[in-house]
């Protein structure tokens, strides 16, 4: 009797802790919007690793900004090649400089993607309506969660949040995807 108990008692712990593991990365993210839409800058710092985010935004602008160089540049090699050489310092330096707290709060409540040309949004973006931005979530492996924040006027232009596992149950943002996998 007292066996089953026991069994018993540690099979709900394990599903609750199995539970708890699987929703932690949801809290997380409506803790990061929570924080972001009424500007709590501290909440933010405690959500977001900004070393890791800004790595991620370097990569995804350069990338985006490479793409447009050699789109825009056509056959004029040498002007591709200058902005290419250009580009990654350019959006390195902004990127360093303009990643803050009020930075990612602004992303968040407007909904807008960053792009080479303009990496983070303005702090005094206006925030688009709740009803007007909406969230969905997916995990992308065990320890990465993506938010995507779609606003109803550009529904095929996603802003796309990556949270990575911090711990069992801690979860902060990373990264960014500029370019989602239309696949989900």
């Amino acid at each position: 009797m007292l066996k089953k108990i026991v069994v018993g008692l540690l099979a709900a712990v394990a599903a609750g802790l199995l539970i708890a593991c699987f929703v932690s990365p949801f809290v997380a993210a409506q803790g990061l919007i929570r924080a972001a839409r009424t500007g709590d800058a501290a909440g933010l710092e405690r959500r977001v690793d900004f070393p890791a985010f800004r790595a991620s935004l370097k990569s995804e602008l350069n990338a985006r900004a490479a793409l447009e160089i050699r789109h825009r540049a056509g056959d004029d090699t040498g002007l591709a090649a200058l902005g290419m050489l250009l580009a990654p310092s350019l959006v390195d330096g902004a990127v360093d400089n303009f990643v803050t707290p009020q930075a990612v709060a602004a992303m968040v409540r407007s909904g807008e993607k960053p792009r080479p040309e303009r990496p983070v949004p303005a702090t005094d973006t206006p925030a688009a309506p709740k009803s007007e931005i909406h969230q969905s979530w997916a995990y992308r492996g065990f320890d990465r969660f993506a938010v995507t924040l779609t606003r109803d006027d550009r529904p095929d232009d996603a802003l796309v949040l990556i949270l990575e596992r911090r711990g069992m149950f801690d979860w902060k943002l990373a990264g960014v995807d500029l370019t989602p996998d239309p696949m989900g």
